[in-house]
């Protein structure tokens, strides 16, 4: 497992390689302090993870994102101190997997590294329902004659609706499938996914047809 660290408190980064050290010592891990050079690592070093802080000293975390979502779909997992509710939108919506605030407990973000990639699609796999195709390797989505390319999160959320449509899919059991774990904050970081995933699927994201809200419940994927 090799993962990148795009982060410029070297306190931060010396951290999290201990704890690395001690919970996750075969992992390769690859810095640095500069947000242009980490969008360059995450195309050469092809990560299977990339931990990201939002206050770079060379251009915003938020363009380090955008910028590595145009070539890659990498799992991203922002580290910030910037806990407003409008920065964690902007990140999940993005393109960022998972959004933890500083300071941070070392234990528990090796826990959502490891849910990460432990979600990561296995042998290629084909889902369909309906005029719905969706390849969970690639994140390829086919509906008639329109491709659309989903990121890991929006692949993993899609495709557990999809395996149980016309069921309702509670938030816990969907966070489960996303992240491997019904953390806290799970429930508001589906529904920014889940609007985002709207959007590229939804002929009208306003008036759902496809992914219905069951408010206070979760989800239901309607039989094509």
């Amino acid at each position: 497992m090799k993962l990148l660290i795009v982060e410029d408190d070297e306190e931060i980064v010396d951290a999290i390689c201990l704890a690395f050290r001690i919970r996750w010592p075969e992992a390769e891990i690859v810095s640095t302090r500069y947000g242009e050079r980490g969008v360059e690592l995450a195309e050469s070093e092809q990560p299977d993870i990339v931990i990201l802080d939002l206050g770079l000293p060379d251009i915003s975390g938020f363009d380090a994102l955008r910028n590595i979502r145009r070539s890659s779909s990498v799992p991203i997992i922002i580290v910030t101190v910037r806990g407003e509710e409008a920065d964690i939108i902007k990140g999940l919506e993005w393109g960022a997997d998972d959004y933890i605030t500083k300071p941070f407990k070392q234990l528990e973000l090796i826990a959502r590294i490891k849910a990460q990639t432990r979600r990561q699609a296995p042998p290629e796999e084909e889902i369909v329902s309906g005029s719905l195709q969706l390849n969970t390797v690639t994140g390829q989505l086919y509906h008639g004659n329109k491709e659309t390319d989903l990121t890991v999160t929006q692949t993993r959320i899609l495709s557990h609706l999809m395996r149980n449509a016309g069921h309702v899919v509670t938030h816990s059991s969907l966070a489960e499938a996303t992240w491997g774990d019904d953390y806290p904050g799970a429930t508001d970081n589906l529904k920014v996914h889940i609007r985002r995933l709207r959007k590229k699927i939804e002929e009208d994201p306003g008036s759902p047809v496809l992914i219905i809200t069951k408010p206070g419940i979760g989800y239901l994927f309607s039989k094509q």
